[in-house]
């Protein structure tokens, strides 16, 4: 025995109802009635959980990769300057108009190179060695 409901859909869903019952050829009540069951069935709602549980995983797998790599950056960038102030002993006055003018042509040479570096796609996590910075956080990685 059945039950009778009356329900009411906007215009462009029962559009839809009605194609896909001439395509499939069968009635719009067995469309209506598999949709309902697949929103109540418990596995629909168990398979949701799992797909959200799988992405919440890769993204905080994402942001460690981003953390690690930001903190790869904060690292080879504080390094860089420690090096360079120790290393680089100040100018006479009359010397700092030569080398600021030698300096925007060094920089605008970093520059050209930076780019040609990331249209290559090389990073500098690709020239360090898997056993100095491993590239994953965890064994279930990627």
């Amino acid at each position: 025995m059945r039950t009778r409901l009356n329900v009411y859909f906007p215009p462009a869903l029962a559009k839809q109802v009605d194609e896909l019952a001439i395509r499939r050829r069968i009635s719009r009540s067995a469309i209506v009635e598999a949709a309902v069951a697949s929103y109540l069935s418990p596995d629909g709602a168990d398979r949701m959980e799992a797909a959200f549980a799988r992405r919440l995983d890769r993204l905080s797998r994402q942001v460690q990769r981003l953390e690690r790599n930001t903190g790869l950056s904060t690292e080879v960038l504080s390094l860089f300057v420690r090096f360079w102030l120790a290393v680089t002993p100040p100018l006479p006055d009359e010397d700092q108009a030569a080398a600021q003018v030698k300096g925007r042509k060094r920089y605008e040479g970093f520059i050209e190179t930076l780019g040609r570096r990331f249209a290559s796609g090389k990073t500098l996590m690709d020239e360090i060695p898997e056993d100095v910075w491993p590239r994953s956080t965890s064994p279930e990685s990627d």
